[in-house]
């Protein structure tokens, strides 16, 4: 069995969790969600409590097994508490902006760089070099993170560019001319 799967699952206060058929909704105070899961895995809701169940031990079982228990544990997480993934800008003159629910990023191209905020998805710039993406579902936070950061990848050169915050950018020593 898996580890993972074979954990229930408790509903905290008020998180609301509805099952109709192959499809999950729950309704916290940050929102709502809703997801399609599997046929081949089966979830039931009793009480407060939510098992999820394979009918047999192929491999394709085995592996949907715990991701749709670590699924819906993530969309009842986001509905309570919401998901954030911090980003960092390094360099001389990158900085970005909030323009309404956008951002505006200036990276060293010769023009600014607009990126819109996909639905369900906020954006928080405490200061000029950090953007705070916010979000309920875990799975769109971090692409929307992952998508920022492509505007600039980080170089290991100089440690410009944009990065996460708890990343670490392992750096490289130039080339030396000749002596």
């Amino acid at each position: 069995m898996s580890r993972i799967g074979k954990k229930p699952i408790t509903i905290p206060e008020g998180v609301e969790v509805k099952l109709n058929g192959n499809t999950i909704s729950v309704k916290g105070p940050k929102g709502a969600i809703e997801k399609e899961l599997n046929p081949i895995v089966h979830v039931a809701i009793e009480g407060n409590t939510i098992t999820v169940t394979r009918p047999n031990d192929e491999a394709l079982s085995r592996s949907l097994h715990g991701l749709t228990r670590t699924l819906i544990n993530n969309m009842i997480i986001g509905v309570k508490d919401e998901f954030k993934k911090e980003l960092e800008i390094n360099g001389v003159g990158y900085r970005v902006a909030k323009q309404g629910n956008n951002l505006n990023l200036t990276l060293g191209y010769s023009h600014p760089v607009i990126f819109e905020a996909p639905t369900g998805i906020t954006f928080d710039v405490p200061n000029a070099n950090q953007i705070i993406v916010r979000g309920i579902d875990k799975e769109l936070v971090g692409q929307t993170a992952a998508v920022i950061r492509t505007k600039r990848l980080p170089e290991v050169y100089k440690g410009k560019g944009i990065k996460y915050a708890d990343e670490v950018i392992r750096r490289k020593e130039g080339k030396t001319g000749k002596k």
